[in-house]
């Protein structure tokens, strides 16, 4: 399916979930959030109608997002359901990790492809401060319990945070020398609780290849850009919103988990969908990736137009 600007729109991005076991500060504010009720939230047999609506438009793609997918019950259930889905190339899911150990075994028979695990800091004292919650070791058991279910691939999310885990480039560089990890780091987005923030969190991925010159390129995989340290067996990968934007490649909508279909992450459009099916359910979708704006408006100065936090998203 093109949009109006010829791109090729084959990747959904769809939040189960609003909820969390953390609370991330770049995220979720200190406060609380308010949270979607239980009958606000599309069930497993709506997501799955929509899902199959969009394969039939052309989308390939299918990532689980929340809030933290691994906190819906019977996730593994709705990964069979999508994992049905005739010409649906992959299933994929980005989580934070910390269930994993426990589910991955189930999710890879449930036909979950890949796995996208986020981890912001290698230090346990810092992953407490910035998860509010979070226990580090979790986390490395579900990457190991990842790696055992037969997970390949997997990559790792980080959120490169000036004056936070800047200083730890090198230590996450390394944990591609032995493993066939794909280490990312994301430029840190302007958008919920963080527009606030000062500048100096906001640092460009290009740091990174100053602080590791021996990083070369190698390919570029959807937004991300790919690099190797020669001899590694992983990869690194940077995503770089702010300084590098992307937006004329981007091939990707989202669902919330309230049935709205945002075609941009960052623009405040927002598409109901619940309650549709059928012609109204396709030509409704057809309508909003056609109106896929041509580019975000977001950088360092200026914030995102999402209107929503991230985890009211899904990331």
């Amino acid at each position: 399916m093109l949009d109006r600007y010829g791109r090729d729109i084959r990747y959904l991005r769809i939040s189960v979930t609003d909820r969390c076991n953390y609370r991330c500060r770049y995220c979720m504010p200190g406060d609380g959030v308010a949270l979607c009720s239980h009958q606000d939230i599309l069930s497993f047999e709506e997501i799955t109608a929509i899902a199959d609506a969009a394969v039939s438009l052309g989308i390939t793609k299918i990532r689980l997002t929340g809030g933290e997918p691994l906190v819906r019950r019977g996730i593994t259930d709705l990964c069979r359901m999508l994992k049905a889905i005739p010409n649906l190339s992959e299933l994929s899911m980005t989580t934070n990790g910390s269930l994993l150990s426990d589910k991955a075994k189930e999710l890879k028979a449930a036909g979950l492809d890949r796995l996208n695990i986020s981890l912001d800091t290698l230090d346990p004292g810092k992953f407490q401060q910035i998860t509010r919650v979070g226990t580090l070791s979790d986390v490395f058991a579900g990457i190991d319990a990842a790696e055992a279910a037969g997970f390949l691939r997997t990559k790792l999310n980080v959120v490169l945070i000036g004056g936070f885990n800047d200083d730890e480039i090198l230590d996450f560089v390394a944990l591609t020398e032995k493993r066939s990890l794909s280490v990312r780091f994301i430029e840190l987005m302007p958008i919920g609780v963080c527009q606030s923030w000062p500048k100096e969190r906001f640092v460009s991925t290009d740091a990174l290849l100053k602080a590791v010159p021996a990083l070369v390129p190698e390919r570029t995989d959807g937004v991300a850009t790919e690099y190797r340290v020669p001899g590694f067996a992983g990869t690194v990968g940077l995503i770089s919103p702010l300084s590098h934007a992307f937006c004329d490649r981007c091939n990707r909508i989202r669902l919330t988990a309230d049935g709205r279909l945002k075609p941009c992450l960052h623009a405040k459009d927002e598409i109901f969908l619940r309650g549709l099916s059928g012609d109204a359910l396709l030509e409704t979708m057809q309508k909003a990736i056609y109106c896929k704006p041509a580019a975000h408006r977001m950088d360092a100065l200026h914030p995102s137009s999402a209107g929503r936090n991230m985890f009211e998203i899904g990331g």
